[in-house]
C-alpha cells in the first residue's frame, strides 16, 4: 500500500480494524442530548449522561487508565455494557442512539431502527465461523482477529475481544452482562460486522493493523472512493478463496 500523510482521509474495512474514530465522538453522544434531551454532566474529559426518567446512565472516560473509556448502565433489571478505547465509534454510537428506545421513547426510530435479527444469525450472515465451547459458542470474523463470545459467564454474558497478531494498540474489548437485551447486542455487532468501510484520518488507524485491513484514499477517482473500495472488497474476497485443481 502506498505511504499516505497521516492526515489524509481514508476508507477502512472491516471496521474492527480501524480503530477508535474519536473525531465521531459527537455521533455517539450529541443525539441522546440535542435529540433525546438527556442530562448532560460535563467534568472534561468525562462526559456523563443520564435518561430523562433515569433508567439508563452513559459514561464516557477518556482519561481512565485502564483504557476502559465507556460504560453504559441500565437500571431495573440491572445490566452494563462496557467498551475499550480502540471499539470502532460508530458500532458504540449505534448502540448509544439506540438507548432511547429501551427506555420507551420511540421519537425519531424511523431514523434509528433497531436491529430485528440476533446475534447468531448476523454472525453466520456476515460470514463469521461458529464452533462450540465447554461454556458457550464463539464466533470468529473471517479475518481471525474480532471473536464474539456467548457463555454462561454469570457476569459478562457476551464479550467481543480483538487483537491483530497481538500487535500493540489493536486490542480491544466489549463486554455485556446478563440481562443486556438481545436486541443491543445485535445493535452493536449488526455496526461491527457491517461491509461498509467507515472514514478515518490515516494517522488515526492502529499502524498494526495496517498490513490487514483494506484502506483506500477518499482522494477522488473515476470510480469513487466507495466504489472503489467495494471492488477492492470483491477482489480480497475472491482472492481469499481456495483454489481447487480441476477435475
Amino acid at each position: 500500500m502506498t505511504r499516505l500523510a497521516p492526515d489524509e482521509l481514508v476508507l477502512v474495512s472491516p471496521r474492527h480494524l480501524a480503530g477508535t474514530g474519536l473525531d465521531k465522538l459527537s455521533d455517539a453522544l450529541g443525539p441522546l442530548i440535542h435529540l433525546f434531551g438527556w442530562r448532560c454532566e460535563n467534568r472534561l474529559p468525562q462526559v456523563s449522561l443520564a435518561s430523562p426518567g433515569g433508567e439508563l446512565f452513559l459514561d464516557f472516560a477518556p482519561d481512565r487508565q485502564d483504557g476502559l473509556w465507556w460504560t453504559i448502565e441500565h437500571h431495573e433489571p440491572f445490566w452494563r455494557a462496557e467498551f475499550t478505547r480502540q471499539v470502532p465509534v460508530e458500532a458504540i454510537a449505534a448502540v448509544t442512539q439506540a438507548l432511547p428506545q429501551v427506555v420507551g421513547d420511540h421519537r425519531h426510530a424511523d431514523r434509528i431502527p433497531f436491529a430485528d435479527e440476533y446475534p447468531a444469525r448476523i454472525a453466520k450472515r456476515c460470514g463469521w465461523a461458529v464452533r462450540g465451547t465447554t461454556i458457550g459458542v464463539t464466533w470468529t470474523s473471517p479475518d481471525g482477529h474480532c471473536t464474539a463470545e456467548h457463555t454462561t459467564d454469570p457476569e459478562h454474558a457476551w464479550r467481543f475481544m480483538h487483537s491483530v497478531h497481538d500487535g500493540f494498540d489493536t486490542h480491544w474489548t466489549a463486554s455485556f452482562t446478563v440481562d443486556t437485551p438481545d436486541r443491543v447486542i445485535s445493535q452493536f455487532l449488526t455496526h461491527l460486522a457491517d461491509d461498509e468501510p467507515v472514514q478515518r484520518r490515516f494517522g488515526d488507524v492502529p499502524p498494526m493493523a495496517l498490513g490487514s485491513a483494506l484502506i483506500t484514499s477518499t482522494r477522488s477517482t473515476g470510480l469513487g472512493a466507495h466504489t472503489q473500495h467495494a471492488l477492492e472488497q470483491v477482489g480480497r474476497t475472491l482472492a481469499s478463496r481456495p483454489r481447487h485443481p480441476p477435475r
